[in-house]
């Protein structure tokens, strides 16, 4: 009985730890923190912390409200149905009693610890994400990655701002980099989830206008945001080290779109899922590292 006790425990704790989706949260937590590596001015250790704490509660919280408002649709899709909410593991009201509470939090630790604009930031994408995207956008138009893209485009301007105080252009130019990425990460998914996106009646890009017309936008925003990540070193921002690898690394991201673009199956679409994720950790860990060790910041 004691076994079962603590395996039954240990589940439960698994699954509201998956109820926070860590794998976004881990990306969210580190695009948040290169915001406040590169932001000008000092913390005490215990404020980068506490920073990185809210962030990720703030992510976490988001994530929970998601999985309660989705419930219905994660049920249907083969990618999602597993999940603790849909799958009865996680009571739907507790999910949300859990979401709202984090939410409180973080935004009250964040704006107590640090300030207020940094709290509001945090605040508003909380909003964004579990209001504006998960419970309008993602269900009645298309372009709900592109405008939903935002509410993952928050963590380096609440960085900057928990440590600076003020948001400037710098935080804005990382801000657009995660807008410009999330459509082609995303929509790589969505190419070979299609089947699960068409059975749940969510409008994804595949879904409403064909895989043609979404390859397509996938190249058009890469070629963006390559555009984009060059603007930091262009503008003074950044070093020789980051202009090279943002190089580097948005070709390899355009190999990987071209690539979707001319391939009839989804090999390639999952390739460049995968490649995503490793191409944002990239890019913001140089920068991090071309900020610190390389470059001294140069205020326009």
């Amino acid at each position: 009985m004691t076994t079962a006790l603590a395996n039954s425990t240990s589940s439960t704790i698994r699954d509201y730890v998956s109820l926070m989706k860590p794998g976004v949260m881990s990306l969210v937590v580190f695009t948040g923190f290169a915001g406040m590596a590169v932001a000008p001015g000092v913390l005490h250790p215990f404020q980068y912390i506490m920073t990185l704490a809210c962030i990720a509660l703030a992510s976490g919280a988001g994530a929970a409200i998601n999985m309660w408002y989705d419930r219905d649709i994660d049920a249907i899709m083969r990618r999602t149905q597993h999940r603790a909410v849909p799958s009865g593991r996680i009571a739907p009201d507790d999910a949300l009693a859990l979401g709202l509470f984090m939410s409180g939090l973080s935004v009250m630790l964040m704006g107590l610890a640090l300030n207020w604009l940094a709290a509001g930031i945090l605040a508003f994408a909380i909003f964004f994400y579990a209001v504006i995207y998960t419970m309008w956008l993602k269900r009645s138009t298309p372009q709900n990655i592109v405008i939903g893209g935002a509410a993952g485009s928050f963590p380096p301007l609440i960085g900057w701002a928990a440590v600076s105080g003020d948001i400037s252009l710098y935080p804005l130019i990382l801000f657009a980099i995660i807008f410009l990425w999330t459509p082609p990460h995303f929509w790589a998914l969505a190419l070979y989830k299609n089947e699960d996106y068409t059975k749940a009646g969510v409008p994804m890009m595949p879904v409403v206008c064909g895989d043609a017309k979404t390859k397509t936008m996938m190249v058009v925003y890469t070629w963006l945001l390559t555009a984009v990540t060059l603007s930091l070193p262009l503008l003074g921002y950044a070093g020789l080290i980051y202009a090279l690898a943002s190089l580097v690394l948005g070709a390899v991201f355009l190999y990987h779109v071209y690539g979707v673009l001319t391939d009839p199956t989804h090999v390639w679409a999952k390739k460049t899922f995968g490649f995503s994720i490793l191409y944002l950790f990239m890019l913001f860990s140089i920068l991090v590292a071309d900020r610190v060790w390389f470059q001294p910041l140069v205020l326009m």
